[in-house]
C-alpha cells in the first residue's frame, strides 16, 4: 500500500460570485508576455510560467464551478418563486372577482359611487393603493376584502422577489461569460508555452501529459469505492469541459469527474475541489477511490491504485489515466475519502 506524502499547508480562499468575475479579469494582468525581439524563455522559465498559468487556471476553474452552482441554485429558486406567483395570481383573481360582485351590487343599489375599475385590475399594487375604497365597500364583507389585500401583498412581494432573482441570474451569467473568456485566454497562453517543451518537460509543469485514454477496468465493483473507480475508468477519453459534470458527451472538469464518480457509487460530495478538500475526511494512506488533491486544492483526481489516478486535466486534453509523478507529485496536497 502506498503512503501518501505529507500534506502541504495551504491557505484556503472563499470566493463569492461577485468577486469571482472581478478576479477573473484581474488574473490576466501581469502574465508573462513575449516582447518584440526578446529572447525565448529558457526551459526552466517556460516550465515556471506554465506552472503558474496552471495554478491560475485551476483557481479560476473552481471559481467557475462555484458560480455555476450558484446559478443552478438561483434558477431552481426562480422556478419555486414562479410557481408561488402563479398560485397568488389565481388567488387574487378569484378574490377580486368576488369583491367585484359585492361592489357591483352596492353600486346598483346606489350605496357606492366610487369607480370599480380597480376591481378588474390584476396589478396587486393598484389594489393595495385603493385599499381604502375596497374597505368602504361593505362592513359585512370586511373579511373577504382584507383577505384580498393580504393576497395582493403576497403577490406583490413574490413578483418583487422574482424580479430581483432574475437580475441576479443575469449577473451570474455575465460573470460566467467573463470567466470563460479569461480561461480561454489563459489556455491559449498555456498552449503556446507547451509547444516550446517536450512532453517530458511539460509533465513537470502541468497535469495530464502522457496519460492513457484506453485503459479498461477489470477489478471488482462490490464496494462504493470500487464502483467510483469503475465509473472513472468508463469516462477515459471523455473531453475536458469547463464546469462539466457529464455525461461523457457533455464533458467533465476535474471536480465534476470526482463528484460524478462518487454520485454513481451512491454518495453525494461537494461540487468544487476546494469544497471537497475542506469538507471530506482527510486520509494519510491512499486507497482506490480516494480523491487526490493538488495545487492548493485547485485540482483533484481519483486514485485508482498502482500509483495511478484518473484525471480530467485541462482544456485540450481528455480524461486520462496518469501516473502519480511529475506535476502531480510536485503539487500534491493530500487526499480525502468520501
Amino acid at each position: 500500500m502506498q503512503k501518501a506524502p505529507t500534506a502541504r499547508t495551504i491557505f484556503k480562499h472563499g470566493v463569492t460570485a461577485a468577486t469571482a468575475a472581478v478576479f477573473a479579469a484581474g488574473l490576466l494582468m501581469g502574465l508573462p508576455g513575449s516582447a518584440l525581439g526578446s529572447p525565448p524563455p529558457t526551459l526552466s522559465q517556460a516550465q515556471a510560467q506554465l506552472s503558474k498559468l496552471q495554478s491560475q487556471l485551476d483557481l479560476l476553474d473552481q471559481q467557475y464551478d462555484g458560480v455555476q452552482a450558484q446559478l443552478a441554485a438561483m434558477n431552481q429558486r426562480l422556478g419555486v418563486i414562479d410557481r408561488q406567483e402563479s398560485v397568488y395570481q389565481r388567488t387574487v383573481a378569484d378574490e377580486r372577482d368576488e369583491i367585484g360582485r359585492i361592489g357591483v351590487t352596492q353600486y346598483e343599489d346606489g350605496n357606492m359611487n366610487a369607480s370599480l375599475a380597480l376591481l378588474t385590475s390584476g396589478n396587486p399594487q393598484q389594489i393595495l393603493n385603493q385599499s381604502s375604497i375596497l374597505l368602504d365597500l361593505s362592513d359585512t364583507n370586511q373579511w373577504q376584502i382584507r383577505h384580498l389585500l393580504a393576497s395582493a401583498k403576497q403577490l406583490r412581494a413574490t413578483q418583487t422577489l422574482a424580479v430581483r432573482t432574475k437580475a441576479s441570474i443575469v449577473q451570474l451569467d455575465t460573470g460566467l461569460a467573463a470567466q470563460k473568456a479569461s480561461m480561454e485566454k489563459l489556455v491559449s497562453q498555456q498552449q503556446a508555452l507547451v509547444a516550446q517543451l517536450t512532453p517530458a518537460e511539460a509533465a513537470d509543469a502541468e497535469p495530464g501529459a502522457g496519460g492513457s485514454t484506453t485503459a479498461v477496468y477489470t477489478g471488482p465493483t462490490s464496494t462504493q469505492a470500487e464502483k467510483a473507480v469503475a465509473f472513472a475508468y468508463d469516462q477515459l477519453g471523455c473531453p475536458y469541459v469547463y464546469g462539466g459534470t457529464g455525461p461523457c458527451a457533455d464533458g467533465y472538469d476535474c471536480s465534476g469527474l470526482t463528484m460524478s464518480a462518487w454520485a454513481y457509487a451512491g454518495i453525494s460530495i461537494p461540487r468544487t475541489s476546494e469544497e471537497q478538500w475542506a469538507e471530506l475526511p482527510h486520509v494519510s494512506t491512499l486507497e482506490p477511490g480516494d480523491i487526490m488533491v493538488f495545487n492548493g486544492a485547485g485540482h483533484v483526481g481519483i486514485y485508482v491504485g498502482n500509483n495511478e489516478l484518473i484525471d480530467a486535466p485541462h482544456t485540450g486534453l481528455d480524461v486520462e489515466l496518469v501516473s502519480f509523478t511529475g506535476w502531480y507529485q510536485e503539487t500534491y496536497d493530500g487526499a480525502v475519502e468520501p
